[in-house]
């Protein structure tokens, strides 16, 4: 997979590898791309956000486009390509003040 592959404020359900290299089925929703890499946060297991590499999804089974008003809102800061070079994972919480959460 590449970049071009994905789009932001979108969720998907993938097939991709985990760090010890077997396929998992996973479901994200992609907070921004970048060009190696995209940062996501599973939505069925916890709210982590990960690091996942375009190479490690080995299949896209569904999109889903996701209105604004359903989107889970993150600090810019969070985002940001520099918090990320020394990490995979990270643990934040987001708000979504239309839904009350």
């Amino acid at each position: 997979m590449t970049k071009n592959d994905f789009a932001v404020n979108t969720k998907y359900v993938v097939t991709y590898k985990d760090s010890s290299g077997k396929l998992r089925p996973g479901n994200f929703f992609v907070y921004r791309l970048y060009d190696e890499y995209m940062i996501a946060r599973n939505t069925d297991k916890s709210s982590l956000l990960h690091k996942i590499k375009y190479d490690d999804v080995v299949k896209i089974v569904k999109t889903i486009e996701v209105a604004n008003y359903h989107q889970f809102k993150l600090p810019e800061v969070v985002l940001e390509e520099k918090n990320w070079k020394d990490r995979d994972v990270m643990h934040t919480y987001t708000s979504h003040p239309g839904l009350g959460k």
